[in-house]
């Protein structure tokens, strides 16, 4: 349990230092986090609105926040490329976010040329049945996309690494809400990038320690 614990530090002080230098990026986090957190509640209730929370308003605004906001120069934080920093991502970078996220997107032509997703559910008679049909599939989506890399990991790393790669990704709205919520006053008050990597004297970012290796 302590690796594991360990591990999970690293995985969550990686993806903080290197993919979370802009406070747009992290005050959407927030926002993500947040939404997140309702899908998780609402999914007791009802599992097809909570994947429409989860996928229209948690991933749309965490991926905008990578894609548009992260500055994808050299990072002299880290002394890192951006290629370097694509290239040892643990979870999704940014070309497999970009896969996911285009599944998503043509996801509902699925929807449309086969009413029933080869006849698992009846054929929608109106708009709401259509977006709960769509919250099912996206929610299918999701899990698969989870399941995809961690089995991924188990076989390109280990079985460590994989499952405390998918715990990260599970635990990560209550993390990200304990990082990030000051960042949106932070953006008006202290500039648009995040200095304290810088100026802390590389340590995490929940002051355990220095930098991993």
């Amino acid at each position: 349990m302590a690796q594991f614990l360990e591990l999970l530090r690293v995985q969550r002080w990686d993806d903080h230092r290197y993919y979370h230098h802009s406070r747009i990026n992290q005050s959407l986090h927030l926002l993500s986090a947040s939404s997140f957190v309702c899908a998780y509640v609402v999914m007791f209730k009802d599992p097809a609105f909570a994947a429409l929370i989860a996928w229209l308003v948690a991933m749309t605004s965490r991926q905008i926040g990578h894609l548009v906001f992260e500055p994808k120069d050299y990072d002299v934080v880290n002394q890192a490329t951006h290629e370097y920093k694509e290239e040892i991502k643990v979870g999704y970078n940014l070309r497999r976010k970009i896969v996911l996220m285009s599944i998503w997107a043509l996801s509902p032509l699925l929807l449309l040329a086969d009413p029933t997703i080869l006849g698992l559910c009846s054929p929608a008679t109106n708009g709401w049945a259509f977006a709960r049909h769509l919250g099912f599939l996206w929610l299918a989506i999701g899990v698969g996309g989870l399941l995809f890399r961690t089995i991924q990991l188990f076989i390109v790393k280990d079985v460590m690494t994989g499952l405390v790669w998918a715990a990260k990704i599970i635990s990560d709205p209550f993390h990200d809400i304990k990082l990030y919520y000051r960042s949106p006053a932070l953006l008006f008050t202290g500039g648009l990038m995040d200095t304290a990597l810088l100026a802390d004297g590389g340590h995490d970012a929940d002051g355990a320690g220095p930098l991993p290796t």
